[in-house]
């Protein structure tokens, strides 16, 4: 038979796996490539990254030639290069989120430590807690194990935690897991207050349900006072499995980050890892662990924090003045985003329509739908203030404005706003 013969006979379906139906993939990340892919000027308030102009490229560059050698060069160690292990705990010393080195492990930015945690304990069927809206790459990593999804409500102060008793006794089983961004939230920059804090970590020895604690901003709050972590709150809690990243406070291109565990399921964590990738990068493990080392953390930081309020309260300021009481934001203390809702006649524009109108005009956002496992959230959208500068922000919001007008003169009875 020739290949020719192969390639134009009818095939029976691929046979995939049962769990192919889950992997939905990520909008959010998707709009990377759409982005890309077009030829007009558009202000970006889609992606949840830092500005570039606030990567320390120079000391990495500097910090490069010293540190990437042979020896970097190599496969390292799974757990983490032991110069970022310590380096690490010696910095977390200092914050509100102190660790040991036996709990940490180096891993390829946040993501594959939310992977860890769903592959360790999410079995098929398994109820997995997830805030309402949420980051869907997280809840898309427990549906890829085959989680049945349970959306729970926020507010201005995070994940609304009594309101879990009713919602896991109507699903008549408790949760397996909850996922929780407690630090100005993505995609509400909402922080979830102490008195919740305190409630979930009854509420999850009560049911014997795992946290997966998701804390990429927690080193960015900019106004208001340090919350404990959960770490801090049950320190050495079996059911904590907290995940932390270098992507927001330093690069995401680096792609390293740490998850902290008991102890006990350290080398659980080490093994589910080296069916993944073996190690972490290694020679960003040594970049990163230097410019820790040499004290570049702390005022880097402060840098950002100064800069991101700034941003932020431009944005909520060109909000105001471009769009008044058509929107309403949340007001973060930290973090990247906004969120923004619409209100009065404008709640009826769908944003997923908006989104591509807004990209005709020259600005592009995240879709509410988009943050929400089972794609509520139609009348709302977020927006980075991070990576934007005001006189860019500017721009962007008056944008948005002529698109909200487009879609609203669109509406059945509508009038130019």
């Amino acid at each position: 038979m020739t290949v020719d013969h192969f390639a134009t006979r009818s095939r029976a379906p691929l046979p995939l796996a049962d769990r192919a139906a889950n992997l939905v993939g990520s909008v959010i990340d998707s709009s990377t490539s759409l982005l890309a892919a077009q030829t007009h000027d558009i202000v970006r308030f889609a992606m949840g990254s830092p500005a570039d102009e606030a990567v320390p490229l120079a000391e990495f560059r500097q910090i490069a030639d010293q540190v990437i050698d042979h020896s970097s060069m190599t496969y390292g160690a799974t757990e983490g290069e032991p110069v970022l292990l310590k380096a690490l705990v010696e910095y977390l010393a200092g914050t509100s989120d102190p660790t040991d080195e036996e709990r940490i492990t180096i891993t390829a930015g946040g993501m594959q430590g939310l992977d860890l945690a769903c592959k360790i304990f999410v079995n098929a069927g398994d109820l997995v807690i997830v805030e309402s809206p949420t980051y869907t790459n997280g809840s898309a990593t427990a549906l890829s194990y085959g989680a049945q999804l349970l959306e729970a409500p926020i507010d201005e102060n995070g994940l609304i935690v009594e309101a879990l008793p009713d919602l896991v006794a109507a699903a008549g089983r408790t949760p397996k897991a909850i996922y929780t961004i407690p630090n100005f939230q993505n995609p509400s920059g909402t922080t979830l207050s102490l008195p919740r804090r305190h409630q979930l970590l009854e509420l999850a020895h009560e049911w014997n349900s795992v946290i997966i604690d998701d804390d990429p901003y927690g080193l960015l709050r900019f106004e208001g006072e340090d919350l404990p972590s959960l770490q801090a709150l049950s320190p050495g809690d079996p059911l904590l499995f907290s995940v932390r990243t270098f992507s927001k406070i330093l690069a995401p291109g680096l792609r390293v980050g740490w998850v902290d565990t008991d102890p006990a399921l350290r080398q659980l964590v080490i093994n589910a890892k080296q069916a993944m990738d073996t190690s972490t990068n290694v020679p960003a493990q040594h970049i990163v662990a230097e410019f820790i080392r040499r004290g570049g953390l702390d005022n880097h930081l402060a840098g950002l924090r100064t800069e991101y309020k700034r941003r932020k309260d431009s944005m909520q300021e060109s909000l105001r003045r471009n769009l008044g009481d058509r929107v309403t934001t949340t007001d973060p203390e930290g973090g990247f985003f906004l969120w923004l809702t619409l209100q009065g006649q404008d709640a009826q524009i769908s944003t997923r329509k908006l989104f591509e109108t807004a990209l005709a005009e020259g600005v592009a956002f995240i879709p509410g739908p988009a943050l929400s496992a089972s794609g509520k959230f139609d009348d709302a959208l977020r927006l980075c203030f991070a990576s934007t500068t005001p006189e860019r922000a500017e721009e962007g919001v008056i944008r948005l404005r002529r698109a909200m007008d487009l879609e609203r003169a669109g509406l059945k009875g509508g009038v130019n706003a």
